[in-house]
């Protein structure tokens, strides 16, 4: 997988007429991170780093999070369905929520921006890595039974 995502990368890079130096410069991350990246050497970026690589190419974010492996067709339809008892607020997106101007507070101290993002950042990795995790572990099987 990570040598498909760093050929796409390599690829991407070069439809947008970008050096390696540049999209590092662009992406706020190392050439030479990069360059592991578009060489197989480095492994699958995490959702932290394909976010600045999006937002450096004019890429969605999605298609980056698809093509490293991070999101299936199930994950783009929401496996998870929500039930039908919750509300709005029950079905905020806590993202979305970080990204609000309003004021956040954690532990009685308000957060600025960069704490936000911060947060998100680290909830974004979390995330993704639970759903990664969740598609290798095997679901246990129920047996009839016991009824479990």
């Amino acid at each position: 997988m990570a040598e498909e995502f760093g050929n796409y990368l390599r690829q991407l890079r070069e439809e947008k007429g970008l050096t390696i130096n540049q999209l590092a410069a662009l992406a706020g991350i190392s050439g030479a991170q990069i360059s592991r990246m578009e060489n197989g050497l480095r492994g699958v970026p995490k959702p932290a780093t394909l976010r600045k690589i999006a937002e450096a190419t004019g890429v969605s974010y999605e298609e980056l999070m698809s093509k490293a492996g991070y999101l299936t067709g199930a994950d783009s339809h929401n496996e998870d369905t929500v039930p039908e008892w919750a509300t709005s607020k029950d079905k905020r997106d806590f993202r979305q929520m970080l990204e609000d101007d309003g004021e956040l507070m954690f532990d009685g101290i308000p957060l600025n921006k960069e704490d936000k993002q911060r947060i998100k950042d680290v909830l974004t990795g979390l995330f993704w890595e639970a759903k990664q995790m969740n598609k290798r572990t095997p679901k246990p099987k129920r047996d009839p039974r016991s009824g479990h």
